[in-house]
């Protein structure tokens, strides 16, 4: 891969693999986090934490901790009375019936699963506070817990007892007729398949420091969220502050995967405490509570039914989902799961009748909310599951009924319909689906490789499998950026957007140094503080390019409207005589400049007007663009240790444009990798009385860069979007989309010849195992692997 040289302006940087400038300051142990800020005075937090998963408060006894040297305050739920409120649902993003089931920042009367915060002390040391946590003489009340879908909907245990049911939500969404779609339909199969509990688990954990100026009334937040200016509303909300009071600020982060963007309790009551004892304050979560109490994500089943037609055209679909929401709704993110799974079901496939009924249940787990590619992973399982279980009954071939069925070039842009409640009627906006998903054939050598598929070489057997994709990205509203000229030599560019990794401080600079023809060296990048531009909604959604990078194009092209209104004054031209290119000024149709821009700017220091060489820049648009792609996966299981081996994996995606083709490549690595990792290794889970059995790193096992060496990825910039200036796609999530769907056909390819379906995830060995004794068992039978399990989720409402 070719790197261009950063201070080359001759050439565009807007497509090129420029090395990040970030990664100067990370890998010499230059980088800024949360627990690296010290402020005066700082003192420490720490959170007692419910070690039963439902229980009734009876007793919270904090004098001795209160009286332990160093301890500056404990603090309970009758400390916020009157001060602080439930979490809200963000308007822009709930559920009807949410409401309901909001989570107060400290637990009152109830613990609703293993992780609630009940009490926190903050003294002088994280030690002391610990210490202090022991001293806390509790008495709680042990209930019965709701641990499973099936038994949240049986509703005879209440985790909300005021809701008088634990069906958080029920709503129904659909596009044609499905009905009439599988009345006359040639052939019908329904399966139930189900999705397990996992999340992001990045390097750094969650983090949070506060300081309250009582002088003029401000409280500066540092803390490392994917959303500042939404957290700090949030925020001003909840205490009743005006939010220009409140200055957020996100530092360096060590990685995010969608679990940075909610709205904790933490956030809160740090800033509480700060404020209650006017010194700085910080909490640092451990990576126990990170696995307790940070967001889950992921759990819910489906009962899928696909319907055919004699042609092999898929004439419609249907779907029942069911979604364990945990413990609460508050937050922001719970709703975005099964809201985006029931829109993704039908892929990137032509299904004109599709219809499904979501349910949100809630249990006595820890909260869900976004893990990278919310909703993608668990409907593209879903779908690309049955659609290969329908192949073999009918004996089609899975390649050809993909491409059959896919979404065709000329139909774009193809109305998806309105299947998020919270979200218009979305347009796949442009792409040729069939394109990626011929390029990833041949690159994987498909032709070749399927004849290995089902056979067994040298004690595994190997197994094939391809599937496709598409993926949301780019969410608005809008986003602003600022560029501000310092000297002839330096651009300052705020924006709204916030980074946790993506090389945003380099993608940037390629696109305001292509727009102002200047060195990229020139710029410097600003961003994750709520004070830099007015308007921001940080990351999410992979819309730092789509939005942000719209933004800072906007913003350059109003840099050059001033540039050339400010050369019109200084060199007695006609504003409409100027044009500017290449870092210069000219007089239309004339190839010696009137000025540089460095001639400019030194002008503009001596007569004391640099100060109007700065613009805004804002980008409106609430419609998404859509990302796509394909994925092939060639596996080798081991029936005797059910280890699985995955011999090659990669993906194709069509991103519109790249800002950065190496940016770009690291994530759709990145991306698969922690998709295998999900699919292979990670799961919560769970005993019968809400207690975590995987509480740790030792057992919920997270891969490395060493167990699936055997990446690859290819970017397309084929279809670029006609939503926004730049052209571009989201990036950051296509990668991790349909990886459990085409392993779980690769691995079921593989060991079909016995009788293996693989209907739930994750492939864990362990699971793994009981399938393949399940299936040596059931050749006496004749009954196929996986039915007792299927029919043992029954979901009756």
């Amino acid at each position: 891969m070719k790197i261009h040289s950063r201070t080359d302006a001759s050439a565009p940087l807007v497509g090129q693999p420029v090395l990040r400038r970030e990664d100067a300051r990370f890998l010499t142990g230059r980088g800024c986090y949360v627990d690296d800020l010290k402020l005066p005075g700082m003192v420490h937090a720490a959170v007692l934490r419910s070690t039963l998963a439902h229980g009734r408060v009876n007793k919270i006894d904090t004098r001795a901790a209160l009286a332990h040297p160093g301890v500056l305050a404990v603090i309970t739920a009758k400390d916020l009375e009157g001060v602080a409120s439930k979490i809200p649902m963000p308007e822009y993003m709930t559920l009807p019936g949410y409401e309901r089931y909001l989570q107060w920042p400290i637990a009152t009367d109830t613990v609703r699963y293993v992780g609630e915060p009940i009490a926190i002390v903050v003294a002088e040391n994280r030690y002391i506070a610990e210490d202090a946590l022991e001293l806390i003489d509790l008495n709680i009340e042990e209930r019965p817990a709701v641990t499973t879908i099936d038994q949240a909907l049986r509703n005879e245990v209440l985790v909300h007892e005021q809701a008088g049911t634990n069906l958080a939500s029920n709503y129904y969404v659909k596009r044609g007729d499905v009905d009439a779609a599988f009345a006359s339909a040639y052939y019908t199969r329904k399966e139930i398949l189900r999705c397990h509990r996992h999340t992001g688990m990045p390097l750094e954990t969650r983090g949070y420091l506060a300081q309250w100026d009582e002088s003029t009334g401000v409280l500066t937040c540092w803390g490392a969220s994917a959303i500042p200016r939404r957290t700090r509303d949030r925020l001003a909300e909840m205490l009743r502050m005006d939010r220009e009071k409140i200055v957020y600020v996100e530092n360096d982060t060590g990685g995010n995967f969608g679990v940075r963007g909610h709205f904790y309790p933490e956030d809160l009551l740090i800033a509480f405490l700060a404020m209650k004892l006017k010194r700085p304050v910080k909490y640092i979560e451990d990576r126990r509570e990170h696995i307790l109490a940070t967001k889950h994500s992921r759990e819910q089943s489906c009962e899928v039914e696909l319907a055919i037609n004699q042609d092999g055209t898929i004439a419609g679909m249907r779907a029942r989902l069911f979604t364990d929401l945990g413990a609460y709704a508050g937050g922001g993110g719970g709703a975005v799961v099964p809201a985006k799974t029931a829109q993704f079901i039908p892929g990137p496939y032509k299904i004109d009748n599709y219809a499904c009924e979501v349910n949100v249940v809630v249990t006595n787990k820890t909260p869900i909310g976004t893990y990278r590619g919310p909703g993608r992973y668990e409907g593209y399982f879903f779908c690309e599951r049955i659609f290969d279980l329908a192949c073999a009954d009918l004996g089609l071939d899975p390649i050809e009924f993909r491409r059959k069925n896919l979404i065709r070039a000329e139909q774009m842009p193809y109305n998806g319909g309105k299947l998020v409640p919270f979200s218009p009627e979305s347009d796949y906006d442009t792409g040729d689906y069939h394109r990626t998903l011929t390029r990833a054939l041949e690159l994987f050598d498909y032709d070749n490789l399927k004849s290995k598929s089902g056979t067994l070489i040298d004690g595994k057997w190997h197994g094939v499998a391809v599937c496709c994709y598409l993926d949301s990205t780019g969410m608005g509203p809008s986003e602003d950026a600022r560029c501000v000229v310092k000297s002839p030599t330096e651009v300052e560019v705020y924006v709204g957007s916030s980074s946790s990794g993506q090389g945003l401080e380099t993608s940037m600079a390629q696109i305001a140094a292509d727009q102002l023809g200047l060195p990229y060296d020139s710029f410097r990048i600003f961003h994750g503080s709520t004070h830099y531009v007015e308007n921001g909604n940080g990351h999410g959604h992979s819309r730092n390019a789509v939005q942000g990078g719209s933004a800072v194009f906007i913003a350059a092209n109003n840099l050059i409207a001033e540039i050339l209104s400010l050369a019109s004054l200084r060199y007695n031209e006609a504003r409409d005589n100027l044009e500017y290119r290449g870092g210069a000024i000219f007089r239309k149709g004339e190839s010696e400049p009137v000025a540089t821009f460095e001639q400019l700017v030194q002008s503009a220091q001596a007569t004391d007007t640099i100060d109007r060489l700065q613009a805004t820049g804002t980008y409106k648009n609430s419609a998404l663009t859509y990302s796509y792609g394909a994925q092939a996966a060639h596996v080798a299981v081991d029936p005797e240790t059910a280890m699985v081996d995955v011999v090659r994996f990669l993906t194709v995606e069509d991103i519109g444009r790249a800002i950065n083709p190496m940016i770009v490549h690291g994530q759709t690595i990145g991306a698969s990798l922690q998709g295998l990792s999900g699919t292979f290794l990670e799961e919560f889970v769970y005993d019968e009385t809400g207690q975590i059995l995987t509480g740790s790193l030792a057992d919920y096992l997270v891969a490395t860069a060493t167990d699936f060496p055997s990446l690859e990825a290819e970017t397309l910039e084929e279809a670029r979007s006609k939503l926004n200036p730049l052209g571009v796609k989201g990036a950051g999530e296509g990668g991790i989309s349909a990886t459990g769907a085409v392993l779980a056909n690769a691995v079921s390819n593989a060991l079909a010849s016995i009788g293996v379906r693989v209907n739930d995830l994750p492939i864990s060995p362990n699971n793994l195992s009981r399938l393949i004794r399940d299936a040596k068992a059931s050749k006496a039978t004749g009954a196929p692997v996986g039915e007792s399990v299927r029919l043992s989720i029954s979901h009756g409402i």
